[in-house]
């Protein structure tokens, strides 16, 4: 069993996926466009381009992800969780996932780790940059 978060957009799907590829790395194995349905599915009045299913990896990470169909998505209630190798890779990454988003906690280190922080990104995600190494 595995659990894979699934994010949904509120018709920025491909603008945030493009932006994670830039930040962080990784690839799209999978992207699926409502247009692309079979003629006979409802699609609830969807934008044709926008995305009806994605699937992101990183490493042996992945996130699913989507244009909401109809209802306005709420990114509330959970965040995404980075674990840097080093405080290095998770400033850089903490500082470009934080690019016109809200920083909720500064990257610095804490009594558990080198580097740590919280942050929302421009889409609405909320993410926790940590990173492996450990205070000296």
């Amino acid at each position: 069993m595995t659990v894979t978060p699934y994010l949904f957009f509120n018709g920025n799907c491909e603008e945030a996926l493009n932006f994670y590829l830039e930040t962080l790395g990784g690839k799209i194995e999978f992207l699926y466009r409502y247009k692309e349905a079979p003629a006979d599915e409802d699609m609830h009045g969807a934008d044709p381009e926008n995305i009806m299913h994605a699937v992101y990896r990183v490493n042996e990470s992945a996130i699913f992800a989507s244009d909401s169909c109809g209802e306005k998505s709420n990114m509330s209630g959970f965040s995404l969780s980075i674990c840097a190798h080093d405080v290095p890779e998770g400033q850089k990454t903490f500082d470009a996932l934080s690019a016109g988003g809200a920083v909720i906690m500064p990257f610095g280190p804490t009594f558990w780790t080198e580097g740590f922080g919280m942050l929302t990104d421009k889409f609405g995600v909320s993410w926790i940059v940590n990173c492996e190494q450990t205070p000296v």
